[in-house]
């Protein structure tokens, strides 16, 4: 499991202030991503790195482990993401996939700026569905001359950790399925859980008349289901607890 030591590189990096430094004004998303590609290359692990719609953006070697990367400036939107390649999950392409927020000062004084509080957590805690295969669509044959083309192009608002969870704003955090412990240099600092829906959405129609979009919903066999998980800190860290937030 290299989330461990990655997020272990990542708080030791933030206590020796590494900062993200910003290669351009022009730069809004790759920042994050190059200060977390520091941070694999200090551990010195092989690694993929995914183009602008490929998903994950990071892709281990010598494991089946992938990160997707999430910058959030700060003050901000940072209760919520848009996913416009692939829904959050767990697993993926035969990968384990882990999520990595960071936020980062909105308005810096400057292009290096400190990491501010750090989340990693498994794919899971964000979506438990493996089965879902994310496709764009389009239909023909729109328009006066029957000659237009309307692209179904999902995008998916995902509520982030600092939605979800209370305690995990201002610090660095790792977030695990229940059972899965990191080891001795790192300490629980809560117990979470997630239940499943009473409804799934499988489908929508949109008219495009009245510009309404209704869903199509169905029972959901797992209704109720809970997914456990457990919230740890590297050893030194403050021990401030974590739980769930009430929706």
């Amino acid at each position: 499991m290299t989330a461990v030591p990655v997020f272990a590189s990542c708080v030791k990096a933030i206590r020796s202030n590494e900062l993200i430094r910003r290669v351009s004004k022009s730069d809004k998303e790759f920042h994050f991503q190059n200060w977390f590609k520091d941070r694999l290359d200090a551990l010195g692990g092989h690694y993929e790195v995914g183009g602008r719609n490929s998903y994950p953006d990071f892709r281990m070697v010598a494991a089946t482990d992938g990160f997707e990367l999430k910058g959030l400036a700060y003050p901000g939107r940072d209760a919520s993401f848009d996913s416009n390649s692939q829904v959050p999950t767990g697993f993926h392409n035969g990968r384990t996939i882990y999520y990595v927020f960071g936020r980062y000062p909105k308005k810096p004084d400057g292009r290096s700026y400190p990491v501010l509080d750090l989340v990693l957590c498994h794919g899971d805690f964000l979506n438990a569905d493996h089965e879902y295969v994310h496709e764009n669509k389009s239909v023909k044959g729109f328009g006066s001359y029957g000659d237009l083309l309307i692209r179904d192009r999902k995008m998916y608002v995902v509520p982030t950790p600092f939605r979800l969870a209370e305690g995990v704003a201002h610090q660095q955090t790792l977030i695990l399925p229940a059972g899965h412990s990191p080891g001795k240099d790192f300490v629980r600092v809560g117990d979470l859980c997630r239940r499943e829906t009473a409804e799934l959405i499988v489908g929508y129609t949109f008219d495009l008349k009245t510009n309404e979009l209704r869903p199509a919903k169905i029972p959901n066999p797992g209704a109720g289901r809970e997914h456990r998980f457990s919230a740890w800190r590297l050893r030194g860290s403050p021990s401030d607890p974590v739980s769930m937030r009430n929706k």
